[in-house]
């Protein structure tokens, strides 16, 4: 076979390649739809807390199972603490927010143990933040102990049998 042959078989293998590209472009935004995101308006940045008054509604064309990553109303961020910087006109990850910390690292907090009827309570230091419903490691005040516990809505931590 020729060199120019051989070459010639090459362009029209890489054209045949670009048009099966093009198709399923094409193909994957017939099904892509235009859906209604919440952005925030300025940057806001890791540690802040989201504040309804800084977002805005943006509309974007996305697949529809994509965009269940995405917030789409203002209470899904409002209230909840950023984790990384979220740009004002881009849509917000739900992964980028966490809930506000009831307890904070190194500020006392009470702790609770329940056995039946029985409800003994301390002191502890948590060594790290904490949401309703997480599971962290707290120092007892009395003992010097290290303990796990979950945190709970009223930011007490239960701990003992989990």
């Amino acid at each position: 076979m020729a060199l120019a042959e051989v070459r010639r078989k090459m362009v029209r293998l890489g054209t045949a390649a670009t048009a099966v590209i093009a198709a399923f472009i094409c193909a994957s935004a017939a099904h892509a739809d235009r859906i209604a995101f919440v952005v925030p308006s300025a940057v806001i940045y890791p540690g802040q807390v989201v504040g309804d008054t800084a977002l805005l509604e943006k509309t974007f064309t996305i697949r529809p199972e994509a965009a269940q990553q995405y917030a789409l109303s203002p209470d899904q961020v409002a209230g909840k603490i950023a984790r990384r910087t979220l740009l004002p006109g881009k849509p917000i990850l739900i992964n980028a927010l966490s809930e506000p910390s009831l307890v904070q690292r190194g500020v006392p907090a009470p702790l609770v143990y329940t056995a039946g009827g029985l409800m003994i309570t301390a002191m502890g230091t948590p060594l790290q933040a904490g949401s309703a419903g997480d599971f962290i490691k707290v120092r007892n005040v009395d003992s010097g102990l290290i303990v796990s516990g979950t945190v709970m809505a009223d930011g007490r931590i239960r701990v003992g049998m989990q």
